[in-house]
């Protein structure tokens, strides 16, 4: 499919899915006439893609683990230096806290919406 039916099913602009090939996150194919072809599994990458940048999640550590998040085996993960797992580990970490933190303050907007509805504010 064409840049811009992947744009429409992944969610992702056509901008960003450049910037993605630019990163060598996908390599999508291409059409006699030079126009990028996005199969089914680049889409699906893709969509995982979005979601890891959607946590938050480096592209520098996305590229890192996205072959052993995509390709359906574990193959290679014995290999992930400990470094690099470390790093990840860090940055769970460091998102746990964070939704820790988002956690807490729902609950003081939601405590804080209680009392107002009591008081008829």
């Amino acid at each position: 499919m064409k840049i811009s039916e992947a744009s429409r099913i992944t969610g992702v602009s056509a901008r960003s899915l450049r910037h993605y090939e630019d990163e060598g996150l996908i390599v999508p194919g291409r059409f006699s006439n030079g126009f990028r072809d996005y199969c089914q599994s680049t889409i699906d990458r893709v969509l995982v893609i979005r979601s890891l940048l959607e946590s938050g999640l480096p592209v520098r550590l996305i590229r890192e683990a996205l072959p052993s998040l995509t390709d359906g085996t574990d193959a290679g993960t014995e290999a992930v230096c400990a470094e690099f797992l470390h790093e990840v580990q860090r940055y769970r970490d460091r998102l746990a806290a964070r939704v820790a933190a988002l956690s807490d303050q729902q609950a003081a907007l939601d405590t804080y919406l209680r009392e107002a509805r009591r008081s008829g504010r």
